[in-house]
């Protein structure tokens, strides 16, 4: 029976196999999943999983719960060789093995792209993943928490003080959302205002939103400044060094929050395999999504998704490709998986071609943008339609379920507020009042006998052979210590009054405090 190798669990790579469930016979083929995490991120709900208006766990899909005729490896995929056909596995625990297929399919996806900025790697997230949303959500909650406890003054304005890089769509949609949740928590936070909260977007174009028209991103920047979120355009960061953030137009403030959007690029694993790249380190394949050499069509091998410079059709693609998005990701993983299955078939395979269905961002509660063509939908039914789009877009009617009654219920209930940042070091209250044994007491040797003196036998009360003046002298000294000292003379003590300085009973607290 052929092996399917799928290398990478995201969007692609999961609807590939999903689909391959559905149209493979059975005993047509064996497919085994290789991600180093259990599940797919759904990462359009990201910006809403770091505002809370969804659990995080609601935006994930179990690779194991939904795909039930997949083998499903936790683990990461280091090497593929497909000269030989074989893939080095390297799990988390334990020793790395081989792993032999017939063919092979790369959908590793993308992850952060960031420059040599200093302060970036250590004092920035990035929003590629569902630990680094939930890791957002709840830093800004300590951050709330924390500046209400302080006056007003630097220390409380770099903790409340939000920064993010990149205004794509990613960036938009988290900073829009991240205004719109810390707006909802000044309700519960009487001694903080929004006037107290700064909002910074920093970015490098002269405009935002690129995928919308330039009178759409226009609307979108004024919405912005209405709640008080400033966006730099034609700008750059400069520096983050402990949280000092440095601009090209000379500004700079202090950010305790900050956030990267501006770019991803190919997984880097695709660099350890034997297939052709492209200049940004995509590996190059057909419209039908076989992996391609220049000419000649790599047997037994394909690629989608953000991993794969893929031909864009319509003509319509950044340079000639389709752009890495999850509207792409989604519908090349069902076009893969039918593909495959023709090739195992013998049958002809189709080209990928997908006519972009427009833009849609949320940008907040009751508020979003939505552009397909001429059609514009700005502010509530641009929300509606961002929620509908995704609600219907979230694989297997149980996730749709989560997500949309976790949305009902905020609406009757509001978000939830509680921080869970403490869960980065789960034992720490556990070690803090833990009983532990105490240190073993290392026993005293026992002391050795007084060697006896020259002359004098062991035990004995006195010299056994000494001198007759030493022993008189001995006397006289233990005589001198029987008697008493001899007390001296009591001298005059010098008397010296010192008078105390009266207090007035009348002073405030604080100086009587001081004066007793």
């Amino acid at each position: 029976m052929p092996r399917i190798l799928i290398v990478g669990g995201g969007y692609a790579g999961f609807y590939t196999a999903w689909k391959l469930e559905k149209w493979l016979r059975a005993g047509e083929a064996e497919v085994t999943v290789v991600d180093p995490l259990p599940y797919m991120t759904y990462q359009p709900f990201l910006p809403e999983v770091a505002a809370g208006s969804i659990e995080p766990r609601h935006a994930v899909v179990s690779l194991r719960r939904h795909l039930k005729k997949t083998t499903v490896v936790t683990a990461a995929v280091t090497k593929v060789d497909h000269a030989t056909k074989t893939a080095t596995i390297t799990p988390a625990v334990g020793d790395a093995w081989t792993m032999e297929y017939d063919q092979v399919v790369m959908t590793a996806g993308a992850v952060s792209r960031t420059f040599p900025i200093p302060g970036v790697a250590d004092e920035a997230i990035g929003l590629k993943t569902i630990e680094e949303a939930a890791a957002i959500r709840d830093k800004l909650l300590t951050n709330f928490a924390a500046a209400a406890n302080l006056p007003a003054g630097p220390q409380r304005d770099r903790l409340l003080t939000v920064t993010v890089v990149g205004g794509g769509f990613a960036g938009i949609e988290i900073f829009a959302e991240l205004r719109s949740f810390a707006s909802d928590l000044l309700k519960k936070y009487p001694t903080l205002t929004i006037d107290d909260t700064h909002f910074h977007l920093v970015e490098a174009m002269g405009r935002i939103m690129p995928e919308v028209s330039l009178e759409t991103s226009h609307w979108v920047l004024k919405n912005l400044a209405e709640r008080q979120a400033t966006v730099h355009l034609d700008t750059q960061l400069k520096s983050a060094v402990g949280g000092l953030i440095e601009l090209s137009t000379g500004e700079s403030f202090e950010s305790d929050l900050i956030v990267w959007t501006a770019g991803v690029m190919a997984n880097p694993m695709v660099r350890s395999t034997d297939f052709p790249l492209e200049e940004r380190g995509r590996i190059t394949v057909r419209p039908d999504l076989r992996i391609v050499d220049g000419e000649t069509v790599v047997p037994d091998a394909w690629a989608c998704g953000d991993v794969a410079a893929t031909p864009d059709l319509t003509g319509k693609g950044v340079g000639g490709m389709c752009v890495p998005n999850a509207q792409h990701a989604v519908r090349m993983g069902k076009q893969l998986a039918k593909n495959i299955t023709a090739s195992l078939r013998g049958e002809s395979t189709t080209d990928y071609k997908h006519e972009n269905l427009g833009a849609v961002a949320g940008l907040g509660i009751g508020t979003g943008v939505f552009q397909s063509g001429k059609i514009v939908l700005k502010g509530f039914p641009a929300w509606a339609a961002h929620r509908g789009y995704h609600g219907m877009a979230m694989p297997s009617f149980e996730r749709k379920f989560r997500v949309v009654t976790g949305w009902w219920n905020n609406m009757w209930l509001g978000r939830d507020i509680v921080s869970l940042d403490d869960r980065e070091k789960p034992r720490a209250a556990f070690e803090k009042f833990a009983s532990r044994p105490k240190p073993p007491v290392a026993e005293a040797a026992p002391e050795a006998a007084p060697a006896p003196e020259i002359g004098q036998p062991a035990g004995e009360p006195g010299p056994a052979y000494a001198n007759p003046v030493d022993d008189e002298g001995a006397k006289a000294e233990g005589d001198a210590a029987a008697k008493p000292a001899r007390k001296a003379p009591a001298r005059k003590r010098a008397t010296t009054t010192t008078q105390e300085a009266p207090v007035d009973e009348k002073a405030p607290a604080a100086d009587k405090a001081t004066a007793e």
